[in-house]
């Protein structure tokens, strides 16, 4: 009967690729789950402004907070990634000063976003992340 050394090094490969292989994972998961929060979050600026635009854009008659706050939620609906849950934005517009040329018109949308895969793994990550964006224009 053949003795084992310790020179003997069979299976040594498969144990070491079983203990970095999860972690090898959650890396990559993590790195593709926060490159959707990069994307998304320039959704949510790209829609604030589309809406901040439609808003302040010389026509008449001006659109209304209904007409603005559906541009932001249509932009937002067409691009963000959500993997089938819901794409409704929160949307807040403040024209206090009027619609009147030179007044400011402020959008604020702010959209909770959900891990897909790492709040299974990262527990502080299970109640998700509130993504935000505001833009301010001025009526012409």
């Amino acid at each position: 009967m053949k003795r084992a050394t310790i020179h003997d090094q069979q299976g040594a490969v498969a144990v070491e690729f079983a203990f970095v292989l999860p972690l090898l994972i959650v890396l990559l998961v993590g790195i593709m789950e926060f490159g959707l929060i990069l994307y998304n979050q320039q959704v949510i600026t790209n829609a604030c402004r589309e809406g901040t635009r439609a808003g302040i854009v010389a026509r008449t008659p001006r659109l209304d907070l209904t007409a603005i706050s559906k541009v932001v939620n249509d932009y937002a609906q067409d691009h963000l990634v959500t993997f089938g849950t819901a794409t409704s934005a929160a949307t807040v517009i403040d024209n206090s000063g009027g619609t009147a040329f030179g007044n400011d018109l402020t959008v604020k949308v702010t959209y909770d976003y959900d891990f897909l895969v790492l709040s299974k793994f990262v527990s502080s990550l299970a109640g998700g992340l509130t993504l935000s964006a505001q833009t301010v224009m001025k009526y012409e």
